[in-house]
């Protein structure tokens, strides 16, 4: 995806989100901020990649399609455990941003997140202890939403699985998983 020249020493980055006009605009942000910026739309392509030659950062969306973001940052991982992972989505769960984390993620941010998000996101080696506490009990909705997510983690992902073990519709589970998490 290089645009221009970089420098021989210029640390390399992993992009994997299978939204193609995200990723390109994404990717050359970050190659203005000095990356150099390897691209795949999906897990299995990005893994090829890395295998070749361990990325230095990887930036990973957690749905793809085949194999979910999770199972890509585990590979990263293993590959390389200096490799700084954020996982980057537009579906943020406790349980996704946990489960992430546990298993290589240096960082997780929710979409919509520009270049300085993602480079300061990599950057980062701490948590933040100066984010606030929120006064008010999530919304039964956004539980629910959470519940959701972390019973489908625990089923790897099997819609029909997470149905019979929520006791629900699979096609209820499908439409309720079509929403957006509802924003505190």
């Amino acid at each position: 995806m290089t645009t221009a020249p970089l420098p021989p020493d210029a640390p390399t980055l992993l992009l994997v989100d299978d939204d193609e006009v995200f990723r390109r605009t994404l990717g050359r942000a970050l190659e203005r901020r000095g990356f150099a910026v390897n691209c795949a739309e999906d897990a299995e392509a990005g893994y090829a990649l890395a295998a070749q030659e361990a990325p230095e950062y990887a930036v990973v969306d957690l749905k793809l399609p085949g194999d979910s973001g999770l199972i890509l940052v585990e590979k990263l991982h293993a590959l390389g455990a200096d490799t700084r992972i954020v996982v980057l989505t537009g579906y943020a769960s406790i349980a996704t941003a946990v489960e992430a984390i546990k298993l290589g993620a240096t960082h997780y941010l929710a979409k919509p997140a520009n270049a300085d998000d993602v480079v300061a996101a990599l950057a980062r080696n701490d948590g933040d202890a100066s984010i606030p506490v929120a006064d008010n009990p999530l919304s039964v909705d956004r539980l629910e939403w959470e519940h959701i997510q972390k019973v489908l983690a625990d089923h790897d992902g099997n819609i029909s699985a997470t149905a019979r073990a929520l006791k629900m519709h699979r096609r209820t589970l499908q439409r309720k998983l079509a929403k957006r998490p509802v924003r505190e």
